[in-house]
């Protein structure tokens, strides 16, 4: 295996165990806010509504650490555009090698 080819294994490698994770995190929510509806319906007195604030706030909250997972797993790639990272990579290099020699 080339070095090239060594660092975008190493890169695949890591970007499927960020992705891995993000689905390990979603997957334990999901199973989560079941089991807190589940107790949640259970306690409820007769003739009591179930869409109290109360009942929201695990599910709330967790979803916004969820949301901020995907957007750090997912993100850059909706935002900046497939390979910005390589390109703005390349770009700084270049203007690295160019002021090195003036």
């Amino acid at each position: 295996m080339t070095p090239n080819e060594q660092i975008q294994y190493e890169n695949a490698l890591k970007r499927v165990k960020k992705v891995k994770g993000f689905y390990s995190h979603l997957i334990v929510y999901i199973v989560i806010n079941i089991m807190i509806v589940i107790i949640n319906f259970q306690g409820l007195d007769k003739g009591e509504s179930y869409f109290q604030f109360e009942n929201f706030f695990t599910a709330f909250f967790w979803g916004i650490g969820l949301l901020s997972h995907f957007l750090s797993v997912f993100g850059p790639d909706i935002f900046l555009g497939k390979n910005w990272e390589e390109r703005k990579i390349k770009e700084l290099m270049e203007k690295e090698k160019n002021n090195k020699w003036q």
